[in-house]
């Protein structure tokens, strides 16, 4: 570390220009180029994956994307002469737009489009690629389209995947409101407008690099809708911490060795910037651990985060000791600095409040570790899912389409089912007719269109439209009941092979397969972050310690979620319907949470760490480690919640989700952990806690993360 720092400081001037072309250039080639978005649900074997290659090999023109325009009529019938001399010319105009194979006319012959009152109908637009394969120009062109169809009389919406994902909003606003908020913390923890910017500047270069890296890898791996806003959302987090620790262990540095601006940026870098490396490296680990799922979908948002998360990592140790180099005095010299020693700041608060926690360490303990059980209770009731349009907000499309088809036709008709038969010989469709019988006297069950043929006629499709909405528990049901008990009898009997896919199938695969894979995915990161933590600190406890302590934190922003946005607790504060917890939510909030816990475990072990080699007294350690951790640990925290509750504060649910899962998982790490458990554990533990075994010391790897002088003085006479 010593030597990238005295190279970057060197060179401070070559660093800074790189770093403003790199960010600059990336950025625009990737705005050249463009982003390409593929929300790519492969799933092996898996019944809805079988229903996709089936039709994508003999029947092509059903294994497209299908979405809907819906109409709602506010005088008069659709039926109507008026209706239809502007609803059919539009849809003809969309038969011949580019990627779309065929329009389905709510006029067409047995289409049962139209409802019961005739005020609500709704047209297919059948696409020749899935979702995650079509140009967004495509699908715009589409919607700008039927939208000129819409008059004072006429209400025209659209639905469906394609459209959802064409219609993603921005977040520049809400990365504005977190940007605002983050520095309106750092000031109030710094009280210099410099020392303030620094993080806010590293940051934004490492994220303004890692985006526009990201743009121009999502043309190489297929990344998920949400990949480059959850990496905004993570990246600006993390860099703007690791800046923070970084800048606060500098002047801590310069107010102590006299104001030498090289030697306090030398041992900054030394301590902090190995605790952050350290600790990076474990947050990219869990992301990546997400392959392990074997689930195509998350790997793109996997690689997306820690391209994010390695960017502001980078811009950290090389960009931030290059400026510091630039302005250190007067980063160093504030107020603050010329009034308080470091021994006397100390003597604060948080000396007080760990003197207060090592008085009563077991109720302490006990007492926090009843509180997270209690906020992670409800997640027991979690369930996996994917919530459909009804939970979009009223101003998008998708939900207003959603409303009109179930008022019309009911929630089903959102989420049809589509039944992929693989005939037993060409032209033998005499089975057809028992599949469809069956399945309308199916409980659950709305209706079913007529089975459709595909030119070989040896492959059929079926749509089956269920009476409640795609995210409902009883459609789930229903999914599972038909592959169980309805259609395997009857095609025995016929010799045909069905296979139950669509949309609201595949998610249901999907969170199946994510609910069986968890377990070895949370398995193996807790062991790889154990392992390291083991090398790195020579201690039993430690690790154990940091693995259970991070799972309770994590439970507990599940419980909260699943509070939230499952039962409705207090969701109107959020503007959010009741649904199921979206599959690949607590995968990633795990790997994301488990890394930036790991943040604040590193932070402020290896300053206990370095407290207990210096003093070989655990209860000092403990002490004078809190006490010099706390303030900035909180004060990261609260940077990390600002952002996080930002981005929950838009208009789309995942994001909703993840910024409320992340944003209460590093307040309660911070506050709770941090600052009450942690701390009483290790007081209860006393010197067992740097316990090791002399056969395991000598056969283990060494990774250093702290200073090779434990003390800052020494460890300046040696930066020297």
């Amino acid at each position: 570390m010593l030597k990238l720092t005295r190279w970057t400081t060197a060179h401070r001037r070559i660093v800074v220009i790189a770093w403003i072309v790199l960010a600059a250039g990336v950025l625009f080639a990737s705005q050249a180029i463009g982003k390409k978005n593929a929300n790519n649900f492969s799933l092996p074997n898996t019944d809805s994956q079988r229903a996709v290659d089936l039709l994508q090999s003999r029947f092509p023109a059903q294994a497209g994307d299908a979405d809907q325009i819906v109409f709602h009529t506010r005088t008069g019938k659709l039926t109507d002469s008026s209706a239809r001399a502007t609803i059919a010319p539009m849809l003809a105009r969309i038969a011949r737009l580019p990627h779309v194979a065929g329009v389905v006319s709510p006029y067409a012959p047995g289409s049962s489009a139209i409802s019961k009152a005739g005020t609500i109908g709704f047209a297919t637009v059948e696409f020749d690629q899935a979702v995650d394969k079509l140009p967004k120009a495509a699908i715009n062109r589409v919607i700008t389209t039927a939208e000129t169809a819409r008059s004072s009389t006429l209400q025209v919406e659209l639905g469906g995947q394609a459209i959802k994902q064409a219609q993603q909003a921005s977040l520049g606003f809400a990365t504005g409101v977190g940007l605002i908020a983050a520095m309106a913390v750092l000031l109030l923890s710094f009280g210099s407008l410099l020392a303030m910017g620094l993080p806010i500047v590293t940051a934004l270069f490492g994220l303004g690099a890692g985006l526009g890296v990201i743009g121009l890898g999502s043309h190489l791996v297929d990344m998920a809708d949400f990949s480059s806003e959850l990496a905004l959302m993570i990246g600006l987090g993390v860099g703007i911490d690791y800046a923070l620790f970084i800048v606060t262990r500098y002047r801590d540095a310069y107010r102590e060795n006299g104001g030498d601006v090289q030697s306090a940026v030398e041992l900054a870098m030394n301590t902090a910037g190995r605790a952050i490396l350290f600790a990076g490296a474990t947050v990219v680990i869990a992301l990546l651990g997400m392959f392990a799922l074997g689930v195509s979908f998350i790997y793109g948002a996997a690689i997306a985060a820690s391209l994010g998360v390695l960017l502001v990592l980078a811009a950290s140790l090389t960009l931030l000791p290059a400026l510091l180099m630039f302005t250190g005095k007067r980063v160093g010299r504030t107020r603050r600095s010329r009034s308080a020693r470091p021994h006397e700041a100390r003597a604060g608060f948080w000396l007080r409040w760990v003197g207060l926690i090592q008085r009563r360490p077991a109720w302490a303990a006990l007492a926090s570790t009843a509180l997270l059980l209690l906020l992670a209770a409800p997640a027991l009731g979690l369930r996996l899912g994917s919530s459909d349009s009804g939970n979009d907000s009223t101003k998008q499309t998708t939900r207003r389409a959603y409303d009109l088809l179930a008022t019309g036709f009911g929630s089903g008709f959102n989420g049809p089912l589509l039944l992929a038969v693989r005939l037993p010989a060409a032209g033998d469709t005499g089975g057809l007719a028992k599949f469809t019988t069956a399945l309308r006297h199916t409980p659950g069950i709305a209706s079913v269109a007529a089975p459709r043929l595909n030119p070989a006629r040896d492959t059929a499709a079926i749509s089956v439209y269920p009476t409640t909405s795609p995210q409902s528990a009883q459609t789930t049901s229903l999914v599972k009941r038909l592959r169980s008990d309805v259609l395997p009898s009857i095609a025995k009997t016929t010799g045909a092979a069905v296979y139950v896919g669509g949309a609201t199938a595949t998610q249901v695969d999907f969170a199946r397969v994510l609910s069986g894979k968890l377990p070895l995915f949370i398995g193996l990161v807790v062991l790889i972050s154990a392992l390291l933590l083991l090398i790195v600190f020579r201690s039993l406890l430690i690790p154990v310690q940091a693995a259970l302590m991070n799972l309770l934190s994590i439970a507990a922003a599940l419980g909260v979620v699943q509070a939230i946005f499952e039962r409705g607790w207090l969701a109107g504060l959020i503007g959010v319907q009741p649904g199921p917890i979206d599959a690949f939510i607590p995968v990633m909030v795990f790997a994301i949470v488990f890394g930036l816990s790991m943040d604040y475990e590193v932070f402020l072990v290896s300053r206990i760490h370095e407290e207990w080699q210096h003093r070989d007294d655990a209860s000092a350690a403990v002490r004078e480690g809190v006490a010099n951790t706390g303030r900035v640990i909180t004060a990261a925290a609260a940077v990390m919640v600002a952002v996080f509750i930002s981005f929950a504060a838009g208009d789309d649910r995942v994001l909703k989700l993840f910024g409320v899962a992340m944003a209460t998982a590093v307040f309660l790490d911070a506050i709770v952990i941090r600052s009450v458990l942690m701390p009483a554990v290790l007081e209860l533990f006393g010197r067992r806690t740097w316990a090791f075994p002399s056969w395991a010391d000598r056969r283990l790897p060494r990774l250093a993360i702290e200073a090779p002088a434990t003390r800052p003085e020494l460890a300046l006479d040696e930066a020297a």
